[in-house]
Parts: C-alpha cells; sequence; structure tokens
C-alpha cells in the first residue's frame, strides 16, 4: 500500500482513500499527457512521446473505493478514448505512408546499359 501524504495522520480507511485518491490524480494527469500528445504529435520529440508509453500502474492499493467509482469510471472512459484516438492515428500514419510511397519514382532495380555504337 502507498505511504500517506505528508501531514496525514488519519486512519487506515482515510489513509487508504488518499492513496487512491493520489493514484487517480497521477493517472489523471497521463491521460491529460496522452490526450496533449494525441493532439499536438507532430510537434512532439520522439524521446517525450516514448516516455509516455512506458506508464506502469501502482501496486498494492487494493479495490477502488465506493467513493471514487464515478471518477475512475470518468477517467477509464477517457483512457479508452485515448486508445481509440491512438488507433485512428496510427492508421492515418499507415495510408499517409502508403501514399507517400506511391509518389516516389520507381528505380529499376537492375543497371540499364544503353549501346553507344548502334
Amino acid at each position: 500500500m502507498l505511504a500517506p501524504a505528508a501531514g496525514t495522520t488519519g486512519t487506515p480507511a482515510t489513509d487508504f482513500h488518499a492513496a487512491w485518491v493520489r493514484a487517480l490524480d497521477a493517472l489523471e494527469v497521463d491521460v491529460a499527457a496522452a490526450e496533449e500528445l494525441l493532439r499536438t504529435a507532430h510537434l512532439a520529440p520522439v524521446d517525450e512521446v516514448a516516455r509516455a508509453a512506458v506508464w506502469q500502474p501502482p501496486r498494492d492499493l487494493g479495490t477502488l473505493p465506493v467513493s471514487l467509482r464515478e471518477r475512475g469510471q470518468a477517467l477509464l472512459d477517457r483512457q479508452l478514448e485515448v486508445a481509440r484516438r491512438t488507433a485512428e492515428a496510427l492508421v492515418r500514419s499507415r495510408r499517409q505512408l502508403v501514399a507517400a510511397d506511391a509518389l516516389r519514382p520507381v528505380r529499376p532495380d537492375l543497371p540499364v546499359y544503353v549501346d553507344a555504337q548502334a
């Protein structure tokens, strides 16, 4: 279980609730960052995008408290929307790559010789 926030000396139940609030806060920041990356993906450095993909879920939190269920569900809905938009962005990128490849001039694989004496 996560340690209580600095300055808290509540009961185990309030510490448990506070740990979940901190976990949801952190996840909300990560989802907002992913949404922003989708919005400005062409502007973000590659290492920033790679860091966003390395998220690890917190451990030893137990089940989500009932009082945070609505917030957790809203956050899950946002995550699913980000995942859907990410998949759409990948499809668009693949289509753009195929179109760009189609516009490149075709070069023969074999050398072409011209008979200059004929």
